[in-house]
Formats: structure tokens, sequence, C-alpha cells
């Protein structure tokens, strides 16, 4: 039996710790909301667990990096990108999937003699977890140039009412002369 094999047949108990190591990444209160994967009642949650899945699906297969692996990660990584995570803390999430399958299947890969393997496997996870900094990245850019946009707006906004209101003082004082 090969890991691929292992990883397939282990499917769900694999995505399930994944799932739940990711839930416990967050602050303290997160991680009994999170849990919750309805689409309505909980959309992080479950854009979580849709997008860790298709990373695992695409992990799986023997292409490195494929660009549903950089949609997933970028729906994730958009998430994490506006709340109160670290930037290590915001991709370690991948780092979590080796975390996962280490505590579900350790005792079978070395029974198996799956090594090589394995360390396959850790190689794309680890550039999978590289890309998502990079994804991150641009997250966080984004999100900065929207700040300064706004803080612009915000700046000519504030000058348009002074020169509003240095008219209209202007006005008084003519009136009174």
């Amino acid at each position: 039996m090969s890991l691929k094999e292992l990883l397939l047949e282990k499917r769900t108990a694999v995505l399930k710790r994944w799932f739940n190591l990711i839930a416990g990444s967050h602050s303290a209160g997160a991680p009994h909301y999170i849990k919750d994967k309805d689409q309505f009642a909980n959309p992080e949650g479950h854009t979580i667990s849709r997008e860790i899945d298709a990373i695992y699906h695409e992990l799986l297969q023997d292409k490195m990096v494929s660009d549903k692996v950089c949609a997933s990660l970028d729906n994730i990584l958009r998430i994490r990108a506006v709340q109160d995570f670290a930037p290590g803390d915001a991709v370690g999430f991948m780092f979590l999937l080796k975390e996962a399958i280490t505590e579900e299947l350790a005792d079978e890969i070395e029974k198996k003699q799956l090594f090589k393997q394995w360390l396959e496997l850790e190689l794309r996870i680890d550039k999978t977890a590289s890309l998502a900094f990079d994804i991150y990245t641009q997250c966080r850019e984004k999100i900065c140039q929207l700040r300064v946009k706004e803080i612009k707006a915000d700046r000519e906004m504030a000058f348009r009412l002074l020169g509003i209101m240095e008219k209209a003082e202007r006005k008084s004082i003519e009136a009174m002369e």
C-alpha cells in the first residue's frame, strides 16, 4: 500500500483532525463556533472545511501546486488576513496538516515503511505553506492599500469641509463689516 492510498483511505479522519487543529488555533472563544460547518450559520467554518478538503485532494496528486490549491489558499487566507493572527499563525494551518497526518497515521507509516513517500509529501506541504505566506502577504498588502485609500478620502473630505467652513466664516465676517 502506498502513502497516497493510505491517505485516501483515512481521508475523513485526517481532515477531521486537521479541521479541529485549525479551529484550536483560533482565539480562546473561537473553537466552539468555528466547528459549525453550516454555510449560513458559520461561513468561516464552512469555507475552511471546504477548502482544506480541496487542498488535501490536490496534495495527493503527483503535481506540486495547482491553481486549485492557490484558489483554496486564497479563500482561507482572505479570512485569516483580516483576523488577529500573526503572519506565521495565519499560514500555520498548512503545517497543522503534517501534525494531523502524524497523529492519525504515524504507526501505519512506520509499519509499512512509507518514510520516503512521507518526506515527499512533507516537502509538498512545506512548499504549499510557502505559497500560502505569499498569498497572505498579498492579502495584507491589499488591506493596507484599502486603508490608505480610505484615509486619503477622509482627509480630502476633511479639507473640503474645512474649505467650506472657511468660506462661510469669510462671508460671515464680510457681512458683519
